[in-house]
């Protein structure tokens, strides 16, 4: 007999960041991205390595490329969750920066049309990194609490309204060779010797420029006492190469909120390949009015 209730499934990509243990606790499932160089590609959840990752990109002529996950790669997760009995809600980076969302909906269409039970409702972010991490979470938490696959979707759409994403870069070098520039325009050329702070959404967009790292990192702090003020419910921190920086913000965040960040993080190969070594993102997720 078929089940009136269907449970649900959370399905997200490797751009989260967000800590293994976590999301296996969670039961998410992770699909992962890819990225390498002249042409080998690796799937970014198989480096464990990060250092070596980092170093080689800052050394590097070229960039590695990045690729998003194929039809086939979401069809291996969808397929034995759907025959289990559960719809799925997918959550994934900003369709404006990658293809992974497109992937993921061409798999449910196919799905769909060969029959198989259940409904797969493919989210846009509109974000990613640790941004993209909150929205997971907040989806993973309607789901404890016995959520239907809408109400899920309707959770990730309010926790989506209510989030904001900072981060400083030491350069705009990568993304200006990586062709992802996009809004933040008007920061290159004489922008790229000073620091860069900027939104991560649907696209990169700048927020303001700073003349040094540590003006830079006094910003972000400036900006957890912003969303502080604000009433903010939630905050992370995510890094790469830049673990005393990180320390930092999630000390001063810390003593300001009174509780810790929900997860604190090393951006990996696929956002650090267009962001560069050095990058700090702040995350926070403001409560409204």
């Amino acid at each position: 007999m078929e089940r009136i209730t269907r449970g649900v499934r959370v399905v997200t990509d490797s751009t989260t960041y967000l800590p293994p243990r976590l999301l296996h606790e969670l039961g998410v499932e992770v699909v992962s991205l890819y990225v390498g160089w002249e042409g080998e590609m690796r799937r970014e959840l198989d480096y464990d390595d990060l250092d070596s990752f980092y170093h080689r990109l800052r050394e590097s002529e070229t960039l590695p490329t990045t690729s998003q996950p194929s039809v086939g790669d979401f069809r291996t997760i969808y397929e034995p969750a759907l025959e289990a009995g559960d719809d799925i809600v997918s959550i994934h980076i900003a369709a404006g920066l990658s293809g992974t969302c497109e992937s993921a909906r061409e798999a449910a269409r196919a799905l769909a049309a060969e029959g198989h039970p259940g409904t797969i409702a493919v989210v846009d972010g509109e974000t990613g990194g640790g941004g993209l991490g909150c929205l997971v979470l907040a989806a993973a938490e309607a789901v404890r609490r016995g959520a239907d696959r809408k109400q899920v979707v309707e959770a990730v759409a309010n926790a989506r309204q209510e989030l904001e994403m900072w981060f400083c870069l030491d350069t705009l070098e990568n993304l200006r060779r990586g062709g992802r520039i996009g809004a933040e325009q008007a920061l290159v050329g004489s922008a790229l010797r000073v620091k860069p702070i900027l939104t991560f959404g649907t696209e990169i967009a700048p927020v303001g420029r700073v003349r040094t790292r540590s003006r830079a990192i006094a910003r972000m702090e400036a900006y957890l006492d912003e969303l502080h003020d604000r009433r903010a419910t939630d905050w992370i921190v995510q890094h790469a190469q830049a673990p005393g920086d990180a320390e930092r913000l999630v000390a001063h965040g810390t003593e300001l909120f009174g509780f810790p960040p929900l997860f604190c993080t090393q951006v990996g190969p696929v956002l650090g390949a267009h962001l560069g070594s050095g990058v700090l993102v702040g995350g926070l997720t403001p409560n409204p009015g």
